[in-house]
């Protein structure tokens, strides 16, 4: 059963993804980038990574995505105009060859990875638990974390003047 629900969940992100690189309006892109995140929870929540699966739907699915929308609206992107049929090609030879060199890249990668962990006795107690994330999160990582806020604090406050000097 497990196995079924990981293939429906993995080819509904698969079909979402691609709807969401060759979609034309940028709001439909967003609504299925939403629908995108939800499936990848679904997924992690299939590998019982259920901390992780929540903070998917929390912050990607619920307020990433939603500045996501608000830039989108304030910027009042519309559907992409139709170019001539040289320039979509020019397109598709570029992105063929950034995934051939992706997956080329990938399989050296993984070339020569075994399996991460032998078996389940190999896993600390501790492992999947807040409270060890959340002292690294809050000691080691402190300074990333709130370079990463101030950032997205920066890029709202930017979006914001840019579609309020437009009008």
């Amino acid at each position: 059963m497990t196995s079924i629900l990981f293939y429906m969940f993995a080819s509904l992100l698969i079909g979402s993804s691609l709807f969401v690189v060759l979609n034309r309006n940028p709001i439909y892109s967003v609504v299925m980038l939403v629908f995108a995140f939800a499936n990848l929870a679904a997924l992690y929540f299939l590998l019982e990574a259920y901390f992780i699966g929540i903070l998917q739907i929390l912050v990607y699915a619920g307020a990433i995505m939603v500045l996501f929308l608000f830039v989108v609206m304030l910027l009042n992107v519309g559907p992409d105009r139709a170019r001539p049929q040289w320039a979509a090609m020019d397109r598709w030879w570029f992105g063929g060859m950034v995934g051939v060199v992706g997956l080329t890249l990938l399989a050296l990668v993984t070339r020569g990875m075994g399996p991460l962990r032998s078996s389940a006795a190999d896993i600390d107690d501790g492992f999947g638990e807040i409270a060890p994330l959340a002292t690294d999160l809050f000691s080691r990582y402190l300074l990333p974390f709130e370079t990463a806020a101030l950032l997205l604090t920066v890029a709202l406050i930017g979006t914001v003047f840019l579609a309020k000097r437009r009008i």
